[in-house]
Formats: C-alpha cells, sequence, structure tokens
C-alpha cells in the first residue's frame, strides 16, 4: 500500500489546502485532476477544514478566471513570464498551457518543499521559495525584457495595506508595463471573515480589503485597472443549481455583496 504523505503546516499556510480540497471535487466548473491526485497521497483530515460549498463554488470560479486571464495573456504574449505568487499546491502550471513561456511559482518555503514532490521544475518550470512580501525574490526573476504576468490568488488580504503597497510598486518598478491578477475582499468582509468556519479552524488572520480599486492608480504614475470582475458575471452560472443561479442573480442587484469577494486586473 501506497504511504501517504503527511502534511504539517502553520495556521496560515493550512489555507492552502482549502482550494486544493474545493478544487479536487467533482463539479461542473473546473476540472483538475491534478488536485484529486495529490489529495488522495496527503494524510490529512481535510473533513476538518470545514469547507462550505458556496466557498468551493467561488473558490473554483476563482480559479477558472484566473486561468482565463492566463490563457488570454499567453495567447498574446507566448514567450512571456508568469508569476504565480502564493501558489500553496495548485495546478494552474498544468491547467494552463505556456510551451515557450516561463513559469514560476512561489510560495513559503515549507510549502515549495512540499510542492516539490508534486511538481517538478524543468526548463519552463521553476520554483521560488520565499514571502511574497520578501522582496528580494523579485531579482531573482530574469524576464530578460519579456512581458510578465503576476498572478496572486488568495493571497493579498493575508498582507498588511502597507506590505500589499509595497509588493505593488515594486513590481511596477522592476516589470514596467506588467500585468497584475489578483482576488480582494471588501474592507467589510475583510473585517468580518474571520468568522467564516474554514477560518476558523485554521487560525489565519486577514488583514486586507478594498473598497474602491481605483485607488491603487494613485499609488503610482502607469498603473492602471482593467477590469473588476465579479462572480455574478461567471458564465458557468447556468451550470449550477437553482440555489446558486438565484444567489448570483441576487448578488449581482446589491453592489455591497458583489463588491464582498472580486478579481482585480490591473497594468502596472
Amino acid at each position: 500500500m501506497e504511504t501517504k504523505e503527511k502534511i504539517t503546516l502553520t495556521k496560515e499556510q493550512e489555507t492552502l489546502l482549502i482550494p486544493l480540497y474545493a478544487k479536487a471535487q467533482r463539479n461542473p466548473i473546473l476540472e483538475d485532476e491534478k488536485a484529486r491526485q495529490i489529495l488522495a497521497q496527503v494524510q490529512y483530515d481535510f473533513q476538518r477544514l470545514n469547507v462550505p460549498e458556496k466557498t468551493a463554488v467561488t473558490l473554483r470560479m476563482r480559479a477558472k478566471q484566473l486561468d482565463a486571464y492566463a490563457t488570454a495573456f499567453l495567447a498574446a504574449h507566448p514567450e512571456a513570464v508568469v508569476l504565480h505568487l502564493g501558489c500553496g499546491l495548485d495546478s494552474r502550471c498544468l491547467r494552463v498551457m505556456h510551451a515557450r513561456a516561463l513559469w514560476i511559482d512561489l510560495d513559503l518555503p515549507d510549502v515549495i518543499a512540499l510542492r516539490r514532490k508534486f511538481y517538478p521544475e524543468t526548463e519552463s518550470y521553476r520554483l521560488v521559495a520565499s514571502s511574497a512580501a520578501d522582496l528580494d525574490w523579485i531579482d531573482q526573476v530574469d524576464d530578460q525584457g519579456r512581458p510578465v504576468l503576476v498572478i496572486a490568488e488568495g493571497l493579498l488580504m493575508y498582507l498588511h495595506e502597507e506590505e500589499v503597497r509595497a509588493l505593488i510598486l515594486r513590481l511596477h518598478a522592476r516589470f514596467p508595463g506588467c500585468h497584475l491578477a489578483f482576488d480582494a475582499f471588501s474592507q467589510l468582509t475583510a473585517e468580518r471573515i474571520q468568522a467564516h468556519p474554514s477560518m476558523q479552524k485554521t487560525g489565519a488572520s486577514v488583514h486586507w480589503g478594498i473598497d474602491d480599486p481605483h485607488a491603487i492608480e494613485d499609488w503610482a504614475e502607469g498603473i492602471h485597472l482593467q477590469e473588476e470582475w465579479f462572480f455574478a458575471q461567471s458564465p458557468d452560472i447556468p451550470r449550477l443549481s437553482w440555489f446558486y443561479r438565484l444567489m448570483f442573480r441576487l448578488t449581482a442587484s446589491i453592489q455591497v455583496a458583489q463588491r464582498a469577494q472580486r478579481l482585480l486586473y490591473f497594468t502596472l
């Protein structure tokens, strides 16, 4: 019998298991065979994460839209560099074709040590062990003047605002004209999210939320918001049950609810 890999992570790092679990379940939105393979190999009581199905649905929608951003960017720039910050055990590097691009996945050292067991490095795929907030890692990226796409999924809300600002300004200076896609909470959601069942189980803390994403444009000249994407815009909603179709229809009619969590896509 195959021995399963035992996972031991800090409370913040434990949150990487929540999207893995959500994506591994059979669903009409996202097909992720790699997530299922990893789930089958690790020794962990995933039920203790207590992930509500509503959360799982939005995690799948989030992943699929970020996949779409990456796919569109690479279609326009096949030899680009993609930086996936806070990658966890996500399989976007497999879900999105990047035959001529350089894909770099970054996360904390112990997460990358675990990730290496499932994702071997190649000439076009590299792993960087670092906190995204420790900006020295940016100097390790040799973009050779190629277009750069940065994806931060389920990450920036765990940083403090000054860390988010420092990261975005450093990316803006180091890779001028790069694209940045990430999910963001509203300030109200950031304050209330600690009551979420999964957050209570892991004990992780959310620090940052933003109401008006255009405020980021004021951080430096040249930063431009391309899109504020709401979950109610997902093309997969008709494939969901009547309950979720109704829920997203109601959400679309209430701006506060729409902005509770959404995706932001910038040019820096």
